[in-house]
């Protein structure tokens, strides 16, 4: 973790700095923003197109409405002048940490949109690779799909090459970035997909996208969700099955204990007048034996794994259980 000033001058003009070192300690109080009042504090200048409208304040608050540009003037579907391709641009922090007004030869300095580094961005737009521009991930909607009419219901501009057979597809978006983003609701939050047939470029939506939750941007390991209630069912299922297979080493185990009382007794008769020959003495000590290790540990052995199975699903599969693997409250499907 890093840590940087509260308040700091560094990157405004000369100037700049030595008109705020010549006030008094009275004058400079009110321009340090304390309770609202003026914050001297270094903004860059920005790079407006003769189409855009900005409204803007003296600290680095920006609402831009013009067209679909993630970058340079001649980047995005505005910079290459489709039509349909307006967009609201509202940033805060324009050049993140790294902010400047000046350059250290007194320069002043210059900005376009940054995606990467300006600090907090809510960005709409009619017309985008929102995917792209925020050089996000492909996930399981990718981010290079195949381009025709009938897929994006879109013509190129004549005056543009055409694209290759395999590039983002333009549709509307939103995106929101920042440090921390929170979505809040006082009831309750739905994140749905697939409610149109046609898109905003006036194309056939063929298939139905999902939701795809991506840690540090990063798809190698993307996997489904699991549906709760057909996991818990599988796993119910499996329970019992294992019961059963419990049940059946029981009856096994039964069956060779009565066996093995018969080796144990078993006998001969001998060629001297058919008498009875002697028990074997170790078979009968190795039989005994045997039957005692059955019931002390085998047969309390199976009685443990139909104990543990029980608790395993009162406690995760059973909707009232401590751990119940279900959420009681997010659902997907």
């Amino acid at each position: 973790m890093t840590f940087k000033k509260a308040f700091t001058i560094s990157g405004v003009s000369d100037e700049a700095k030595k008109a705020f070192d010549d006030k008094s300690k009275k004058d400079t109080k009110f321009i340090k923003g304390i309770g609202g009042d003026p914050l001297f504090e270094p903004v860059p200048a920005y790079i407006q197109t003769s189409t855009e409208k900005v409204i803007k304040n003296d600290n680095n608050a920006w609402i831009v409405l013009g067209r679909d540009r993630p970058k340079g003037r001649m980047s995005g579907y505005g910079g290459r002048g489709d039509t349909q391709a307006a967009a609201i641009d509202i940033v805060v922090g324009r050049m993140g940490s790294s902010v400047v007004s000046h350059t250290g030869d007194n320069e002043k300095v210059w900005t376009d949109p940054d995606f990467k580094k300006d600090a907090a961005r809510i960005y709409i737009s009619q017309k985008t690779d929102i995917d792209a521009n925020f050089d996000l991930a492909a996930g399981s909607m990718g981010k290079s799909v195949a381009v025709n009419a009938d897929d994006s219901g879109i013509t190129t501009n004549a005056n543009i090459p055409p694209p290759s057979s395999f590039k983002p597809l333009p549709r509307s978006g939103i995106a929101l970035k920042a440090d921390g983003v929170r979505i809040i609701a006082r009831e309750g939050i739905k994140l749905v997909t697939g409610i149109d047939s046609i898109n905003s470029q006036g194309g056939t939506v063929r298939s139905v996208a999902g939701i795809d939750l991506i840690a540090a941007n990063d798809d190698s390991e993307l996997q489904p969700f699991v549906k709760g209630t057909h996991l818990r069912d599988a796993l119910i299922r499996l329970v019992d099955h294992i019961d059963s297979l419990a049940g059946i080493v029981d009856t096994l185990l039964m069956h060779q204990m009565s066996f093995n009382e018969a080796i144990c007794n078993h006998f001969h008769h001998s060629p001297f007048y058919g008498q009875m020959t002697t028990i074997s003495p170790s078979i009968q000590s190795a039989g005994i034996k045997t039957m005692i290790d059955h019931l002390s540990q085998t047969k309390r052995s199976i009685a443990m794994i139909k104990t543990n199975l029980r608790t395993f699903q009162l406690t995760y599969l059973d909707e009232l259980g401590k751990k119940y693997i279900n959420s009681r409250f997010n659902h997907v499907n």
